[in-house]
């Protein structure tokens, strides 16, 4: 019988969509289902925003001036929640350069790696991701668009996928 995985995941909520963006929560969720969540204090350099973005996570950067981390704090949290880990993301072209904007930013080394979810999923499993995201997002009542949830939905739909591709092998009954 196959073992099942269960990664790491990380999603980052952003002030927009564009170049000029940067990273407003983070959040992950690792292998043991522990959960790690900030709000990020905007660096003094860091002044897009976008009304847009605003609307689908519902962060306004008020919140994020007021209830925001320090973004040296945040690296060395996420440093040691994730230390020497993979960390996997379904974002990663935006969420790595957000990550690199942070910790470069704060003048903090990352101690973990980003990685893009497509290389550890399997071609079965992509084939079914989008509708199968869709029944778990249903299963586990989310409504909000935040970097936590969104993380602990991607894992949930990694695992329920694989699961689907890999169906657990039951023992005979002697």
């Amino acid at each position: 019988m196959k073992k099942l995985f269960t990664p790491s995941i990380i999603d980052v909520e952003a002030s927009g969509f564009g170049v000029a963006s940067y990273p407003i929560e983070v959040g992950v969720i690792n292998q043991s289902g522990e959960k790690f969540c900030k709000l990020v204090k905007p660096h003094t350099d860091w002044q897009h925003w976008d009304k847009q973005a605003e609307d689908l996570h519902g962060i306004s950067r008020q919140v994020l001036l007021d209830k925001g981390v320090p973004i040296v704090q945040i690296c060395q949290e996420l440093n040691q929640f994730l230390s020497n880990q993979i960390v996997y993301s379904d974002g990663w072209v935006v969420d790595q350069t957000w990550m690199i904007k942070l910790f470069s930013d704060a003048r903090v080394a990352m101690n973990f790696t980003l990685s893009p979810l497509e290389m550890i999923l399997k071609e079965e499993q992509m084939a079914v991701w989008h509708v199968t995201k869709d029944e778990v997002c249903k299963k586990m009542n989310l409504k909000r668009h935040r970097a936590s949830s969104d993380a602990a939905l991607i894992q949930s739909t990694f695992v329920t996928t694989q699961q689907m591709i890999f169906p657990p092998i039951l023992e005979a009954q002697g």
